[in-house]
């Protein structure tokens, strides 16, 4: 967009000293708007020139009056140069400030990543999770801890962040907090949304996090074979509690749902599907994606087995389920009793769905991509790559049985020669 720019220097009658002087103000125009600023400079009505704008004859006094109204011309086009070298609008507002040196107050990093969480927690549950909201609030505690560690102090201007910054925050996390190095990334990316958040409301002219360069280290994701479903399923389990977790994990494993949509299932998401048996109609609250599932017979007879619990009546929900922290903990008594030797989460059920139950079954990659609520058919595909790991191990198996009957039969072989 261009800039209509014009500059006009006045003598304001309305505004005569009392001794007959009228004071001279300089009015900047920009695209239709205006603004009027005084010179500093007086000057008697005779010797004014409304249309050239300036003082008449070759009087000291003209000249040195003059020459200040030249020098703020010049002030105001160098104002408008600097102006667009960061932008292609002027606003006039902003023209004024810098034309007169007012700076705009910094704007300081904490309470924008306090209000970030702020509103972050305002949209829980409907936009966040609160495990979410818990995750950034940690991050800020690290990102305060740093900057008093770092450079003694308890806040910085944003457009004080570089990657120099960056790098040091990474670097704090992993000496200083001792964050593995998955961590430490996830933490940094928090801070990032942040930044992210300035650049986006330009606030800053650059987001220094395109600058900042970090891997994530796969992870090796536990899951239950098709053993292990079949002997937690089939385990007795006298302690109410631990047998409500197993079931509800059960429940996870056959229907794929994470632990924040299986919280806010109702009756109401139990309809009808197009094969005339009872399915699972809900959003996934991560992606907002459409998450239809078919019950499965484990999972059906598990919504049975607690429909008439208090709970469940009270809160109008589906299962009775405990807190995300109780269930982990939990699980892990589970599967000591079950004999599972696995560090198992509740979120593991997700990923048993996505292999043991459903691809390993032949189901079809893309109908679990819809069943899980995947955003993207690339996120599915990652346990794919389990299963092939899965079948490498097992070949592997398979080839060192072959090696063993080889062998032998060539050591047969040999001893009918020799003979």
């Amino acid at each position: 967009m261009s800039n209509q720019i014009s500059i006009l220097f006045l003598a304001k009658s309305s505004r005569a000293l009392k001794n007959g002087l009228l004071p001279i103000y300089l009015r900047i125009t920009i695209n239709g708007k205006r603004i009027e600023l005084p010179t500093g400079k007086h000057v008697e009505k005779l010797k004014w020139s409304p249309i050239a704008g300036k003082m008449k004859s070759n009087s000291n006094e003209a000249m040195l009056i003059n020459s200040h109204l030249d020098i703020l011309r010049f002030r105001v086009y160098d104002t408008e140069n600097l102006l667009l070298r960061n932008s292609n609008n002027i606003d006039l507002i902003e023209f004024r400030n810098k034309f007169l040196g007012i700076e705009k107050a910094p704007r300081m990093l904490i309470p924008i990543f306090q209000e970030h969480n702020k509103r972050m927690e305002s949209l829980i549950p409907k936009q966040y999770s609160l495990n979410t909201l818990k995750k950034f609030k940690t991050t800020l505690k690290h990102v305060e801890e740093f900057l008093l560690k770092k450079y003694k102090l308890k806040d910085i201007s944003i457009d004080k962040i570089n990657i120099s910054f960056i790098n040091d925050f990474d670097f704090y996390l992993r000496t200083e907090k001792n964050c593995n190095n998955n961590s430490t990334i996830k933490y940094v990316r928090n801070f990032g949304k942040i930044i992210q958040d300035c650049y986006n409301n330009e606030w800053i002219e650059r987001n220094p996090f395109v600058k900042y360069k970090a891997k994530i280290d796969p992870v090796e994701k536990e899951i239950l074979n098709q053993a292990d479903l079949e002997t937690m399923h089939n385990k007795h389990i006298s302690i109410t509690r631990l047998d409500l977790v197993r079931d509800i994990y059960l429940f996870a494993c056959f229907t794929g749902l994470a632990y924040v949509d299986i919280e806010k299932l109702t009756s109401e998401n139990i309809s009808i599907g197009i094969d005339g048996s009872k399915w699972i109609f809900t959003h996934r609250q991560k992606t907002k994606m459409r998450s239809n599932i078919p019950l499965l017979p484990i999972p059906e007879a598990i919504i049975e087995k607690y429909k008439n619990h208090p709970k469940c009546a009270n809160s109008n929900i589906l299962l009775p389920i405990l807190s995300n922290q109780k269930m982990n903990s939990y699980l892990k008594e589970v599967a000591d009793i079950c004999g599972i030797n696995k560090e198992l989460t509740f979120h593991s059920s997700r990923h048993t769905f996505a292999t043991t139950v459903t691809l390993a079954n032949g189901v079809p990659m893309e109908s679990v991509s819809k069943m899980l609520g995947h955003a993207s058919l690339r996120t599915t595909q990652q346990y794919a790559k389990i299963l092939d790991k899965k079948v490498s191990e097992d070949m592997q198996i398979l080839r060192t049985k072959f090696a063993v009957k080889s062998h032998n039969i060539n050591s047969e072989l040999n001893l009918i020669k020799i003979n």
